[in-house]
């Protein structure tokens, strides 16, 4: 089946504008107060133009030292996020908010664990790429591969982009098999996928820095420099931030069922 990015948009779209309500009890407890909450207890660090680079690097790692546990817990309540907006994108049953939440937790290990086997393999791939390079000692070699490596990065996260949708909607909890399908499925649409992909993610992000911009001197100019404007600023990046992850999470729902194909009755209760 040849992807329809037009169709894929207005089924997602539909979608939340047929849950929104849901969706933004999800959204605001799992995206926008953990956004919230970094802003306001691990403020990143100004670099001081006196700092030589080791210095500053030193200044980073203990900022990032001191943010992993948020940075951890943030990560894991965003991921059952995900899985929760996306059961009850699709679950025809209409799930209550408390029901998806429990098959977002029930769906958050597998959903990891395939993250982790993806990186891992990432990973792995660009170590080698690395070494193949140190061995040499050929710069020409470095710009050909970088690039290179780049664009396979690229393809195995469009490749491995249902993985999320396979776990909730098909039931599948072996993270290999979800990552299996989820290559299965996008054969013959990889390109097609990311440039959809890459389109809504600019957007987004051109909106969010936007936004954030705006925000950020309108608090510096009223309340000047302080912990309220950093709190501010980063109140609307996270609740920018949470639309986002609605919107991708419902693209993610609507390019599953475009390309698995929906069961009649799927269709009837999204809509209905």
């Amino acid at each position: 089946m040849k992807f329809d990015m037009n169709e894929a948009w207005r089924v997602a779209s539909a979608m939340v504008s047929a849950n929104v309500q849901v969706l933004s009890v999800v959204a605001g407890v799992f995206f926008f107060l953990p956004s919230l909450a970094m802003a306001f207890f691990v403020t990143p660090p100004e670099l001081a133009e006196s700092m030589t680079n080791e210095q500053a690097m030193a200044v980073m790692a203990g900022y990032y030292e001191q943010a992993l546990p948020f940075i951890i817990v943030a990560g894991v309540a965003q991921a059952i996020g995900v899985l929760a907006l996306l059961a009850l994108l699709t679950d025809r049953r209409r799930p209550t908010v408390g029901e998806a939440l429990k098959a977002g937790v029930q769906t958050v290990l597998p959903y990891v664990a395939a993250q982790l086997l993806v990186g891992l393999g990432v990973g792995l791939a660009l170590v080698v790429l690395a070494g193949i390079v140190a061995a040499t000692g050929v710069i020409a070699l470095a710009l050909i591969l970088a690039p290179l490596g780049m664009a396979a990065l690229f393809y195995v996260f469009t490749k491995t982009s249902l993985v999320a949708p396979v776990l909730v909607i098909e039931g599948v909890r072996n993270p290999v098999t979800a990552i299996s399908r989820s290559w299965t499925l996008t054969k013959g649409n990889s390109l097609r996928l990311f440039w959809f992909y890459a389109l809504v993610f600019i957007v987004f992000l051109v909106l969010l820095l936007a936004v954030s911009l705006v925000i950020g001197l309108l608090a510096s100019v009223i309340l000047g420099e302080g912990p309220v404007g950093i709190v501010i600023e980063g109140a609307a990046s996270g609740a920018l931030g949470a639309l986002m992850v609605v919107f991708f999470a419902s693209i993610l729902a609507a390019v599953h069922r475009q390309l698995a194909g929906p069961s009649a009755e799927t269709i009837s209760a999204t809509f209905d």
